[in-house]
């Protein structure tokens, strides 16, 4: 198996993709190739040693910022994210890993490698901590608007992702919305809701949030703007509680012994809590394994967002939402 990593897509690119090529690659025993400028990526594994055998370097003379627009992104025409996509369009690769701009790799991913056949709009799928486990998220952002029939297809993707990734035999899947009754909601929600009881996935109806952070549904849908907004609050809050948690926890002796016995519950906690632990959020749509981890992601961010690709090619999963779209077209 060869994964890409863009080696130009975080903020404190190359350094932590460089590392965690080196890394993915002894521990998963499987060939990385690092797409950048090529002069940089030699001098930066040179300086790390180690068995580099299973890490390639393809050159790209150009990379995409955070902050460019859709002109300013076509105009780098050998820009490491698109030339990482072709090795994969080509088959050189089996899948695309990357911390860039999430709405250019939307972009170049439908360019370069195109769309499953039938696929209305890829979705960025997350997985959310819940209790007892994780739930299925999407779309968190690449698609600011929805029409019904686009959640429907989001429902099915995440199915299978859930179904693939998870393990999870017969996933549950809710909508998003204000409200549990059916009829609640905004119009997108209360056209999307009758469309999703029609289908033959195990639809439970609309769920709230905090039925989402209970664990009573495996896959919730929802539309871009309001996954995104979703996902970047409950980092926040994340954040805030662990925060809290360290100050008042060090904030005296007592409290200190405290903290120290409960020390493997609090692990456990950040653990769940950390999104390196996850890596990457999978573009579900596009016709190839494509992950796109935050702009803040490190090596071990990185490391995870290999791994859940080599996952995803392991187990077929691309083979398996293709069968699905197929399938859901030929019943509509």
């Amino acid at each position: 198996m060869t994964i890409v990593l863009d080696a130009m897509g975080s903020d404190d690119r190359p350094d932590p993709e460089v590392l965690a090529a080196m890394t993915a690659s002894n521990e998963l025993q499987e060939e990385i190739i690092l797409v950048g400028d090529e002069n940089t990526l030699k001098d930066k594994l040179s300086g790390l040693g180690g068995d580099q055998s299973r890490v390639r370097i393809v050159h790209a003379p150009e990379a995409l910022d955070m902050s460019d627009h859709i002109m300013e992104a076509r105009a780098k025409k050998q820009n490491s994210m698109r030339v990482g996509m072709e090795l994969v369009k080509s088959g050189e690769a089996d899948a695309f890993v990357s911390a860039g701009n999430t709405g250019m790799a939307m972009y170049f991913a439908q360019k370069t490698i195109g769309t499953i056949r039938g696929v209305n709009r890829p979705s960025l799928c997350a997985l959310f901590p819940v209790k007892n486990g994780h739930a299925v998220v999407l779309d968190i952002g690449a698609n600011a608007e929805c029409r019904p029939e686009f959640l429907v297809q989001f429902a099915i993707m995440g199915k299978i992702y859930a179904q693939t990734m998870l393990n999870i035999e017969n996933p549950r899947v809710g909508l998003l919305s204000n409200g549990e009754e059916e009829g609640k909601g905004n119009n997108l929600v209360r056209e999307t809701f009758p469309l999703l009881a029609e289908t033959d996935i195990n639809f439970i109806g609309n769920v709230e949030g905090k039925e989402l952070f209970g664990g009573l549904a495996d896959v919730v849908v929802t539309d871009g703007f309001t996954g995104n907004v979703m996902l970047k609050s409950t980092e926040a809050v994340a954040k805030l509680i662990v925060d809290i948690l360290k100050e008042e926890l060090m904030s005296s002796f007592r409290t200190k012994i405290g903290a120290l016995l409960a020390k493997p519950a609090f692990g456990k906690i950040k653990k769940m809590l950390d999104p390196a632990e996850i890596g990457a959020a999978p573009l579900l749509g596009i016709d190839a394994p494509v992950f796109v981890g935050h702009g803040r992601s490190d090596a071990r961010a990185l490391v995870s967002a290999i791994k859940a690709a080599k996952q995803a090619v392991d187990h077929r999963l691309m083979d398996e939402l293709r069968k699905a779209i197929k399938e859901s077209i030929q019943q509509e």
